[in-house]
């Protein structure tokens, strides 16, 4: 590497617009996440669709299964520039459609549209940076767009209440449409003079060698349509899970277990083998990932509401519990990638659990007596804090069971696993709050929900180990889902 080249950085005359573009892609999609789940009781109030609540978090979280497939699958055969201008086109316009939505019908539409595009849009992006940004450069870059993450983190809650209750709820859609819309301007402009077919000199002079793909990675054409078909099916049972929740009573409950199944069946080729049954090591990893992520982000998308609807907190407010959590998972991130390998697997499981569990618990005691609705801002810092410790932990063991071979198979499969594993609770979740009410709401029926689904977590929580190599733990938290 030449003296030039190590003097490089992501800040260079060159690469400026892509940084500055790229981040502010990544900062406002962070902003409409923690936005949506601050303002969306008041939006499906607004639109009279409180049945569909749930299908409004579940499904952009679904179809952002497929966005994340078909995006790296076309930026593997074509570069990155298409699918990603087509992302940021699709979450553009899944905002504005969301944004002058009538009834909840058409926001859901929108939110649909919204998630294809943030989950090609962020794996488009990671393309670019591999194609753009010598390796030197890649640790800089993502610290970049982590940082990307912790102004929303801090603000963004507080602000879309601020915007929801002093503007309209519209503005949390369409403001951010405008921005986006603004950004990905300057990302063109400065990718039209970059050649994103090739990777960055590596410092030795040599590309990376190509790799032949098998079916199980799903890097042959075969494969790569088999991947979308089942994404796209998963995504359709997911959705199709939340609108049971406005199903007629005989064909609700039989509507979701039979979309379950669907989802069951249809995504063990896209996760490691052995991943269902809770197999020891990286398929345990995988699968703790979406059971973890199906029990926080269930109640999350219920905290604000609750918040909002059994005590009268306003949209601003309500907030605050939302970056007390945001908050305390970057302060825990942290934790973890300092001393992530000297607390080790087992202990990280067991303290992440732990918390978690007191938080929803919790819960589900304010929820039922209907008292003390500031504890919950302090509850849900804990189980922010709790996420924090176990995520990265989970990260950089699907890394260390991963060889150069099958590691975008694995990384996707984390991914999908997350994604696939909130969306699918979401939806029970939303099923569940209409079903079976209890202290004369659905909220402790929501949290004890979760509260399940985290003990099952627990059961490939301690089969995952440490790891066949020591690794360091990324301070960067892990996004929040919107």
């Amino acid at each position: 590497m030449t003296a030039a080249a190590a003097a490089a950085t992501i800040w260079d005359r060159d690469r400026l617009g892509i940084t500055v573009g790229s981040v502010v892609l990544i900062f406002l999609g962070a902003i409409e996440a923690l936005a949506v789940t601050t303002v969306m009781p008041l939006v499906a109030a607004d639109l009279h669709g409180e049945a569909l609540y749930a299908v409004a978090f579940a499904g952009t979280l679904a179809t952002g299964v497929i966005g994340m497939v078909s995006a790296g699958a076309w930026s593997d055969r074509s570069g990155p520039r298409a699918p990603l201008y087509t992302a940021v086109v699709l979450f553009i316009v899944g905002l504005l459609i969301a944004g002058i939505a009538t009834d909840m019908y058409v926001l859901i539409l929108g939110r649909l549209i919204q998630g294809l595009g943030a989950g090609g849009q962020v794996v488009a992006l990671y393309v670019v940076v591999a194609r753009v940004y010598p390796p030197h450069l890649h640790g800089g870059i993502f610290a970049a767009f982590a940082a990307a993450w912790v102004v929303p983190s801090m603000i963004g809650p507080f602000l879309a209440g601020a915007v929801a209750q002093f503007l309209h709820w519209r503005w949390t859609f369409l403001g951010v449409a405008v921005l986006t819309a603004v950004a990905f301007a300057l990302v063109a402009v400065k990718l039209r003079a970059v050649d994103l077919d090739a990777h960055p000199q590596n410092g030795a002079g040599t590309e990376p060698a190509a790799v032949e793909g098998d079916a199980r990675s799903g890097t042959t054409t075969g494969g790569i349509a088999r991947r979308i078909l089942l994404a796209v099916v998963v995504a359709i049972a997911a959705v199709a899970v939340g609108f049971a929740a406005e199903a007629p009573a005989p064909f609700g409950w039989p509507l979701a277990l039979g979309s379950v199944l669907v989802i069951v069946l249809s995504i063990r080729p896209l996760l490691p083998r052995g991943t269902l049954r809770a197999a020891p090591r990286l398929p345990s990893v995988i699968l703790m990932r979406g059971l973890i992520a199906g029990a926080f982000f269930a109640a999350e998308t219920y905290v604000p509401k609750m918040l909002m609807e059994r005590f009268d907190f306003t949209p601003t407010i309500a907030g605050l519990s939302l970056t007390a959590a945001a908050l305390a998972w970057s302060a825990a991130s942290a934790v973890q990638g300092k001393y992530g390998d000297r607390l080790g697997s087992r202990r990280t499981v067991l303290i992440s659990t732990a918390g978690l569990l007191v938080a929803l618990i919790g819960l589900v005691l304010v929820a039922a007596t209907a008292t003390m609705p500031w504890a919950v801002v302090v509850l849900w810092g804990i189980a922010g804090g709790a996420m924090g410790l176990v995520y990265p932990r989970l990260n950089v063991l699907m890394l260390a069971y991963s060889t150069p071979s099958d590691e975008g198979f694995n990384s996707s499969a984390l991914s999908i696993s997350d994604s696939t594993g909130s969306a699918v609770t979401i939806a029970v979740a939303g099923l569940l709050f209409f079903a079976l009410p209890i202290a004369g709401s659905g909220f402790p029926a929501v949290f004890a929900l979760a509260s399940v689904v985290l003990l099952l977590a627990a059961i490939p929580g301690s089969r995952i180990g440490d790891g066949p190599r020591a690794g360091t733990v990324s301070a960067a938290p892990e996004p929040p889902r919107g």
